[in-house]
């Protein structure tokens, strides 16, 4: 009985057994993975015609335990016939929330998305044509769409929560930044990070954490650059925002004319602007309630006098002016709004006695034309294949919700106020052979 009872035992461990492979086998199946479209593409840079393989799609991403979390979305484009040593960029744009075919289609990529610059672009059909500005003569090219964004999506156990969020985006750049470069055999180019707007707050901590990982790269260029986000969010008794936006309100109105006496050179203005800031207006507003009403109504004129917004303006506004708020008031007198994004842009104003400007001008003035030809080249140049859904932004997902802690190597946890500029920091004082350049 004893004997019968242990045979019996070891039938039934081996059946189970079997039944676990058999449901981690179709729990593997059924988990997605990537799918790459491969075509010929070519770019003229300098009169010089260089062919391009390029890779759209998706690759499975797997985290540290080499389980797949992703389907990240991305293009990249290989010089035909050239050697591992040839320097590689990874690019993204920012939001955070947004996909990287604004860089793709406007800066970075072989083709480029013809707009007027700086009126609104008519309605179809648009141009695209050679892209001679494009970095492709001396670097591959990754442009990367974050997940949630592009075609990047969360499979297996993980979810959008698992990406989005300041810690959970660098980790995920960071994973595939890691693994396409083992796929690729590029491990051993020289390499580099491209971000823009939020982008490059991204990049701060992606160059941190892949260094602390043994993979260093060669340089990193920031666009449009923001590491501490409490200048773009002008919290309450915080006056450093007022203090950096303040030259941009002013080229802003020289710009569109708004100045008494308009100086000819708009850099030796922006000098003198930028010494205004440091030495008086800044020194103004840390003086808080301690400034007198002389000179208080002194600081707004020069303020006026800066920016064409009237002097009681900025006195009602206590010496401080949000850039919605300056964007609505710029061009009140018009009906219109100023572009936040590229304030050369203007649009109608919504609202004539609004407060901040309903939307960004300039976006609404390309968006369109960037839109439509992306995907259409994405599709029929790319051959991405068309059942695919393209995600311009992840904003426009049910649920979408950016966790804005930040462990970076905060001595107290996680920090109060979001700046990677610690994390470049850190990264920079480990590897002094690390170039940065902010533009």
């Amino acid at each position: 009985m004893k004997k019968h009872f242990i045979f019996f035992l070891i039938i039934f461990c081996f059946i189970n057994l079997d039944a676990q492979e058999t449901m981690e086998a179709s729990k593997e199946a059924t988990i997605q993975t990537g799918k790459i479209a491969i075509t010929d593409q070519q770019v003229t840079i300098n009169g010089a015609t260089i062919p391009l393989k390029a890779h759209a799609g998706t690759m499975q991403l797997r985290d540290e335990n080499n389980e797949p979390i992703a389907l990240f979305g991305f293009t990249a484009y290989f010089k035909d016939g050239a050697t591992s040593d040839r320097p590689i960029m990874f690019a993204y744009n920012g939001g955070p929330g947004s996909s990287s075919f604004w860089l793709h289609m406007g800066v970075l990529g072989p083709k480029r998305i013809v707009v007027n610059d700086p009126i609104s672009t008519p309605a179809a059909p648009y141009l695209m044509e050679n892209n001679e500005y494009s970095i492709l003569d001396v670097a591959d090219l990754v442009m990367i769409d974050p997940v949630g964004t592009g075609l990047s999506v969360p499979i297996g156990e993980a979810s959008f929560a698992d990406f989005w969020g300041v810690d959970q985006d660098i980790r995920s750049i960071s994973l595939f930044i890691t693994q396409f470069l083992i796929e690729h055999d590029r491990l051993n180019s020289p390499k580099f990070l491209l971000g823009e707007s939020y982008g490059t707050f991204r990049n701060a901590g992606v160059m941190d954490r892949l260094l602390s990982q043994g993979i260093a790269m060669n340089g990193v260029i920031m666009v449009s650059a923001v590491f501490d986000l409490r200048t773009l969010i002008f919290p309450p008794g915080d006056d450093m925002p007022y203090i950096v936006h303040f030259p941009t309100y002013a080229a802003t109105a020289w710009y569109h004319d708004k100045i008494t006496d308009k100086p000819e050179n708009l850099d030796t203005f922006l000098d003198n602007v930028r010494q205004f800031t440091e030495e008086e207006y800044m020194p103004a507003l840390f003086k808080g309630d301690q400034l007198s009403e002389v000179e208080r109504s002194s600081m707004a004129q020069r303020l006026s006098d800066f920016t064409g917004v009237s002097q009681d303006y900025w006195l009602k506004a206590d010496l401080r002016v949000t850039n919605g708020e300056f964007f609505a008031e710029l061009m009140r007198d018009e009906g219109s709004t100023v572009g936040r994004l590229d304030s050369r842009f203007t649009g109608l104003a919504q609202d004539g006695i609004a407060q901040n400007g309903a939307y960004d001008p300039q976006s609404l003035a390309i968006s369109p034309a960037y839109i439509t030809r992306f995907l259409d080249y994405l599709h029929n140049d790319l051959k991405v294949d068309k059942s695919l859904m393209y995600s311009i932004t992840a904003g426009r997902r049910e649920g979408f919700k950016w966790d804005w802690k930040h462990q970076g190597n905060s001595r107290w946890g996680t920090q109060a106020a979001i700046n990677t500029g610690i994390d470049m920091a850190r990264a920079m004082t480990r590897d002094p052979n690390m170039k940065v350049l902010i533009v």
